[in-house]
């Protein structure tokens, strides 16, 4: 007679789905992504026309938003220093301030507008950001009846980079502004605190005018929190990307009073750590203002970001409504948060918080999540445990036998992950070693072959095989799959455990998919269905259903926001952030689902489909289908300067020993050489055998900004005519004096175009100790060669300043440092040559490049 234990095992192992069931188990899951997922992430709300705000007073109008863009794109670029950003969108943003102003409830609010003219420096990342002259356009909105100086202070900033109508970054963003000054000053709100507008003239330059603002204005001195608006892209939901530093009273705020919330304590790690190769006035806010605030973007189409297609026909309509209906609830309710008062007295502590889908919104303090983790961790181990109680004597097996069973499995469950992330990880340094990254770029479905499916069948194989193998000696095939993700969620709650140490806030989206795995698990224990040969699998489902939904939809946006970011990035191989990145993502949403496999017939033969479908897609990858460009939508981006250089040694003559001229070209993403046999082969133009890089700084490149300085290895010049030389910068001795012997001093005078470059290199052992400029350079122990970078907007003036060295040898001789300027002339169309207009034509049609003359010129002093 058969034990109890042997006829259980029969029933199991006979219990089989048919392999036929597979996909359409699969495709529930695709359907369930691109039906609820996606819409939900591009879900917004209907745009309101102006006939709306009769019958509905007090609302946002996006209508009349979308209008004011509209007449401020078409202005066209707008560069700091050029006519079209200091006369005609200041002059355009004071026209609508003004018929604000008469719409204005004059008897509720006290409106003062200033338009700022400033010169400043400070150390922005290791490079000393000089500006002289440049505007911003102020707004204050006060209260009549409020007690209080405190302000809350709004930005964003109207200027763009060259080529680029800047309609999505940030037109849109003022003009949201504009109507939320309008609504408010128009309607009776009630306001607590002063509201001030600041419209930044400078913040491509990078991040000068709210360095003025926030360092000279009078205003700023009151200013007790901010709300920053800014773009990577081309409208779209405006995700909360930070918040801070500290004071959770804000993201308080937020979550109770955001109409459509998109944020994630995710994107917040992320950002701050790093992975997010951009700054926004935020920084200068937090960092000079030592003020808290919220740092908001759109992200959507990031393709066009910074290019000649960020366009206004190009953003979403909706998007008016949606951002505008989100900012001006924020506006409304931190103007009149009592914590506003004085910040610092609630500044104590972090927020976690997320949105679920656009759904709803979900935050708590960081010490609740410590405890909600830990309770949620407890919980798992407990249930464990309980499960494996059970199952013994359900089974008849002996407790150490099904530990030891556990263990096998978690042992077998490490591998196939490790296998699978091994996989990814392969795949990504096989592409990138094969010059073959990024096929994803234009394409995002390639991801799923290339990423996802490696990563599943890693999972999924080990245990396949297993299975397959001890069909007459182990626990039946419904207890062992069960077993099987126990130990995967175990080892989820470990890492969550080592996350909450180390305070990593992100460990809330490991107890998510923690916690409904052990609910399903308690509702299977409750009802008996995990003896069962299929029971089981309804409540394991359902609760898997908001899981799915919820990590999909982090891995879309994920998508989303980084992808397009991966055509500015050179350094770094994008295939091992999207790799691993998709790697995490499936560990999340997809292993209390792939061990599903093994319930079916030829789950062996399944699971071996997604490995096939990995080598369909590197396969792929090589082809044209894999190419990762595509014109207007998904452009490869090249810097292009046309340039006259010109060096010289260290004679007091300072005699010239070479000069030439040609095209200075910047790749900017992983793929550098993608258009070099369009350019090179049955054309004139040749790459210059350049061996500067030894006697010049930056190999004698004409450098825009501290961006291309990571890019210089990949970029090369191209011989060429004389470009327009009317440009160029001069460089003049004032004065040069001497305290001791070991000490030297230097006041220099430069002039030029209103963008300029300029290193310094101390030679023959000499060391700047001092200069002119900020302090923090010497404080930071910033290395050579110094980089400042200077523009001015109204103001031509030269920049005279004072550099003092000193040597440890009293009798020291030769030169004491070397400076190059590097002169941009980036916003004078008409002094483009013939040539160079035919030089940029022979780029291909994907290709978007930003064109402008420069200049290289080095002394020796």
């Amino acid at each position: 007679m058969k034990s109890k234990y042997e006829n259980m095992k029969i029933i199991y192992n006979r219990s089989k789905i048919g392999w036929y069931w597979a996909p359409l188990f699969v495709s529930f899951w695709f359907v369930l992504f691109y039906v609820v997922v996606i819409p939900a992430f591009h879900r917004m709300p209907p745009l309101k026309t102006q006939e709306d705000e009769l019958q509905q007073p007090g609302q946002f109008i996006g209508e009349r938003a979308e209008n004011t863009l509209l007449r401020l794109s078409k202005i066209g670029p707008k560069v700091v220093g050029s006519p079209t950003n200091e006369q005609v969108a200041v002059q355009f943003l004071l026209n609508e301030i003004s018929d604000i102003m008469e719409e204005a409830r004059g008897d509720l609010y006290d409106i003062e507008r200033d338009v700022q003219i400033a010169s400043g420096n400070y150390l922005l990342w290791s490079m000393v950001n000089v500006y002289q002259s440049i505007q911003n356009v102020v707004v204050k909105l006060t209260p009549k009846n409020s007690t209080s100086e405190a302000a809350l202070l709004v930005n964003s900033h109207f200027d763009s980079v060259p080529g680029s109508s800047g309609a999505g970054d940030a037109g849109m963003m003022c003009v949201i502004m504009l109507e939320v000054l309008r609504v408010i000053a128009k309607n009776e709100t009630p306001l607590t605190y002063s509201v001030v507008f600041l419209f930044n003239g400078a913040e491509e330059n990078p991040l000068q005018g709210s360095h003025a603002f926030i360092t000279q204005h009078p205003w700023a001195k009151n200013v007790k929190a901010v709300i920053n608006l800014d773009s990577a892209g081309s409208g779209g939901r405006e995700i909360l990307f930070q918040s801070g530093p500290d004071n959770p009273w804000l993201m308080k705020y937020y979550g109770k009073n955001i109409v459509h919330p998109f944020a994630s304590t995710i994107g917040e790690e992320l950002f701050q750590n790093g992975f997010v190769p951009s700054e926004t006035d935020y920084r200068v806010f937090r960092d000079f203002g030592e003020i808290p605030g919220l740092d908001m973007a759109q992200t959507l189409n990031g393709y066009v970001y910074h290019t000649k297609y960020d366009r206004f026909n190009l953003i979403p309509r909706r998007t008016y409504q949606l951002t505008g209906e989100n900012v001006l609830a924020l506006v409304k309710a931190l103007a009149n948060a009592e914590e506003l008062e004085n910040p610092s007295d609630h500044a104590e502590g972090h927020m976690i918080f997320f949105d679920v889908l656009g759904w709803f919104f979900v935050y708590y303090p960081e010490s609740t999540g410590i405890i909600i983790n830990i309770s949620v961790c407890v919980l798992v181990c407990i249930t464990i445990v309980g499960y494996i109680w059970i199952m013994s004597s359900s089974t008849g097996m002996f407790r150490r036998r099904i530990w030891a069973k556990f263990g096998i499995l978690t042992a077998l469950q490490v591998t196939g992950v490790a296998l699978g992330i091994g996989l990814v990880m392969s795949i990504a340094l096989f592409l990138d070693a094969v010059n073959l990254p990024m096929s994803w770029f234009a394409q995002n479905w390639m991801l799923f072959g290339l990423y996802f499916c490696p990563m599943i069948f890693g999972m999924g194989i080990v245990p396949a095989i297993y299975f397959s193998r001890t069909k007459e000696h182990g626990l039946p095939l419904g207890y062992g799959i069960q077993l099987l993700m126990h130990s995967h969620c175990l080892i989820l709650t470990i890492i969550t455990i080592v996350m909450v140490s180390y305070g990593i806030r992100s460990a809330f989206i490991l107890m998510l998919c923690i916690s409904f795995y052990t609910l399903s698990v308690l509702i299977n224990m409750v009802t008996k269905a995990h003896k069962t040969n299929f029971l089981w699998l309804i409540p394991h489902c359902i609760c898997q259903v908001l899981p799915f939904m919820f990590y999909t939809y982090c891995c879309y946006a994920f998508y989303v926001v980084f992808v397009p970011m991966q055509g500015r990035e050179c350094n770094t191989n994008p295939e091992i952030l999207m790799g691993f990145f998709t790697a995490l993502m499936v560990l999340l949403f997809a292993p209390f689902l792939v061990p599903l496999f093994c319930l079916f017939r030829k789950s062996k033969t399944i699971i071996s489909l997604f490995g096939i479908c990995t080598i369909v897609f590197i396969v792929l990858a090589a082809t044209p289908v894999g190419f990762p460009y595509a014109e207007k939508t998904a452009a490869q981006r090249f810097y292009a300067v046309h340039t006259s250089r010109t060096f010289r040694d260290g004679d007091p003559s300072s005699a010239v020993t070479h000069t030439d001229s040609g095209y200075f070209v910047l790749p900017v993403d992983r793929r550098p050489h993608t258009v070099d046999d369009i350019l090179f082969e049955e054309t004139n133009y040749t790459k210059s055998e350049d061996m500067s890089c030894d006697s010049e700084i930056m190999c004698g490149y004409p450098i825009y900004s501290s961006r291309w300085l990571n890019a210089v290895d990949n970029s090369y010049f191209v011989p060429g005519p004389e470009p327009n030389k009317g440009y160029i910068p001069t460089l003049q001795i004032l004065d040069k004096s001497s305290k001791s012997a070991t000490h030297i001093q230097f006041d220099l005078e430069i002039s030029g175009p209103d963008h300029i470059s300029m290193f310094i290199q101390p030679l023959n052992g000499s060391r700047l100790v001092d200069w002119s400029f900020t302090k923090k350079t010497f404080e930071e122990n910033v290395k050579p060669p110094y980089y400042v970078y200077w523009s001015y907007a109204l103001d031509p003036t030269p920049l005279q300043f004072r550099l003092e060295f000193e040597h440890d040898d009293p009798n020291w001789s030769g030169n004491t440092f070397k400076v190059a300027l590097m002169g941009h002339r980036i916003h004078d169309d008409m002094y483009i040559t013939d040539d160079f207009r035919q030089f940029l034509a022979t780029f291909p049609p994907w290709v978007h490049v930003s064109s402008w003359l420069g200049s290289y010129n080095s002394w020796q002093l």
